[in-house]
């Protein structure tokens, strides 16, 4: 499968882009990005082309790679699906329900498949974790805890991120945890406290009830995905390897799998929507 990587930041040349090489069946044939210097530079270490138009790349190759903030995304993610380009997307897929449903209409209409790569989701461990926690069952509720700063990373020239917050940029990776084992949302309800800290009460229609604690502006720096319940309690296990986790999904988008697909992260924007409108002063 040809892809076409849409986009130059960190995220893209140090992970999308070193998974479609490292990935079985998966060809990095071209780039294009919004700066056409980064885009050069991409193309330069990877040894490949830089395209300057990026209907000409969705048109040379079978699937892309989108790895853009979100409001740049969807739009183009449902371009290149009516192209009938396969997708390999980044979370959240957009920051509107209408954003988000636009992308699963264009998948629906021409049958590409989609894969929206949230990184926890992904990672081996907690693959093997996920599946075992949804067949034991029992789990009363859960808490996803994550904490940090983005001040000194490379995502700190990310502007939406700053605009946008915990809730967007770490809440998808709570959700794409929580939701598989306790089972869709519900209900919820949120507030803002100190440091842009997001928390959100979450309803399960398994009758569970769970929490996300987040923020990308905290002074403590805490990973964790837990849950509990008459089988104990049980944590997901962290990422240490990003790129073994693209590699995964980009297996899952070969292989036709359709749990983490635009569906799927269409709901979890959805949820994310509803829990953003508790979280403006009134």
């Amino acid at each position: 499968m040809r892809f076409g990587l849409l986009g130059t930041g960190y995220w893209a040349a140090e992970t999308h882009a070193a998974a479609l090489v490292a990935a079985p069946g998966t060809t990095l044939a071209g780039v294009w990005g919004r700066d056409p210097a980064k885009a050069a530079a991409v193309a330069d270490r990877y040894g490949i082309r830089p395209y300057g138009d990026v209907d000409e790349l969705i048109a040379a190759v079978d699937a892309v790679a989108i790895a853009l903030p979100p409001q740049v995304q969807a739009p183009l993610a449902a371009r290149a699906a009516r192209a009938g380009k396969h997708l390999f997307l980044d979370k959240p897929l957009a920051l509107t329900v209408e954003a988000a449903d636009e992308v699963v209409a264009a998948v629906d209409a021409t049958g590409v498949g989609s894969v929206v790569f949230f990184t926890s989701r992904f990672n081996p461990p907690a693959v093997n974790f996920l599946r075992e926690a949804a067949a034991t069952g029992g789990w009363d509720g859960g808490r996803a805890t994550l904490l940090g700063s983005v001040g000194g990373t490379p995502y700190d020239a990310s502007p939406w991120r700053h605009e946008y917050g915990g809730l967007w940029d770490v809440g998808p990776h709570a959700l794409s945890l929580l939701i598989p084992v306790l089972g869709p949302i519900a209900g919820l309800s949120a507030a803002l406290g100190p440091h842009q800290t997001a928390t959100a009460l979450l309803t399960h229609t398994s009758g569970a009830v769970s929490t996300m604690t987040l923020s990308l502006a905290s002074p403590v720096t805490t990973w964790d995905v837990s849950f509990y319940g008459t089988s104990g309690w049980g944590s997901v296990p962290p990422v240490t390897d990003a790129v073994a986790a693209a590699v995964v999904a980009l297996e899952a988008l070969t292989a036709g799998d359709r749990s983490c697909d635009v569906h799927f992260a269409r709901d979890v924007t959805a949820v994310l929507v509803r829990a953003a409108a508790d979280l403006v002063p009134r």
